[in-house]
């Protein structure tokens, strides 16, 4: 059988147990996807069936994102003192200046998300992914003045050589694999990368919305639900509690208002919890005494 030889199996309950900053179990991040698609190419998944190109209305649909839905919830998460990472796609540096800067003046974390999400890494050859990921690390550079620490995918896709290009191109963690609710080191080519929690499968709009069909008081209670679970089973060890979101789904006024009651649910749970960002996770992890966790 084949096997990907990244990492080894772990049960979660025989583990080293550790704590977050502060003594806190819980560590919840909130993630906003800035994508940003290419007009003309298939602009992805639609609630409806596939339109012919040019694909203006799915094309359209994702721009309001960038154009109306974030900005509601910037307000949002403003209102409510809540820390972000957004995940970029990099060619948004040029197409909305705006939105990159309004995350940066909350002193918001950027994660790489590629250049832009009308291309997937898995359909890349080694030479055209390591292009992709260099293009968009520099202009990562170019724009924040550091090298990024961590990346996500665009369509969350990776190809059998992504984590030796990330640890080879610098990055120190990604997102792209839902194996687990703790950060796990994965072997690379050149050393070993972590793997940090992201619900690319579960509590992430795009998913559960579009493909699932869930309605929006359903994802609300997903977040509730999810949270008041790992909140009570991080008495027995830490845990990460990510949730995933898009400007052009959950920023359509008819949902936000169910997702403002999840949000200000958590938020009132600030003091049980560490809310922060999946690169202070990775740093945190990183500092712990070797063993702590793994490297297989």
């Amino acid at each position: 059988m084949n096997h990907h030889g990244r990492y080894d199996y772990s049960p979660i309950f025989d583990r080293p147990v550790y704590d977050w900053p502060n003594g806190k179990r819980l560590a919840v991040y909130f993630a906003v996807n800035i994508e940003h698609f290419e007009f003309g190419a298939f602009p992805g998944s639609d609630f409806t069936a596939v339109s012919l190109p040019p694909f203006h209305r799915g094309y359209a649909w994702r721009d309001y994102g960038n154009r109306v839905g974030v900005w509601r919830l910037l307000e949002m998460f403003d209102a409510l003192d809540i820390p972000l990472v957004a995940n970029i796609n990099t060619s948004a540096y040029s197409f909305c200046p705006q939105v990159l800067d309004a995350f940066r003046k909350r002193g918001d974390e950027f994660v790489c998300h590629g250049r832009t999400n009308s291309e997937r890494q898995a359909e890349l050859d080694e030479a055209q992914e390591t292009r992709l990921i260099s293009e968009a690390t520099e202009d990562y550079i170019k724009h924040e003045g550091k090298q990024p620490e961590g990346w996500l995918g665009p369509w969350i896709s990776q190809s059998l050589v992504t984590p030796d290009l990330l640890k080879e191109h610098g990055y120190s963690y990604m997102m792209d694999w839902p194996v687990d609710d703790q950060p796990i080191w994965f072997r690379t080519r050149s050393g070993h990368i972590l793997s940090v929690p992201y619900p690319s499968m579960e509590v992430n709009d795009s998913p559960a919305i579009i493909y699932r069909r869930v309605t929006e008081q359903t994802f609300a209670d997903l977040i509730i639900d999810d949270f008041e679970e790992k909140l009570e089973q991080s008495k027995d060890y830490p845990l990460v509690c990510p949730i995933s979101l898009h400007t052009f789904i959950f920023g359509q006024p008819m949902r936000l208002r169910r997702l403002r009651k999840a949000v200000e649910h958590i938020a009132a749970n600030r003091d049980n919890i560490w809310l922060t960002r999946p690169g202070e996770i990775a740093r945190h992890v990183a500092s712990l005494p070797e063993g702590i966790v793994p490297k297989p």
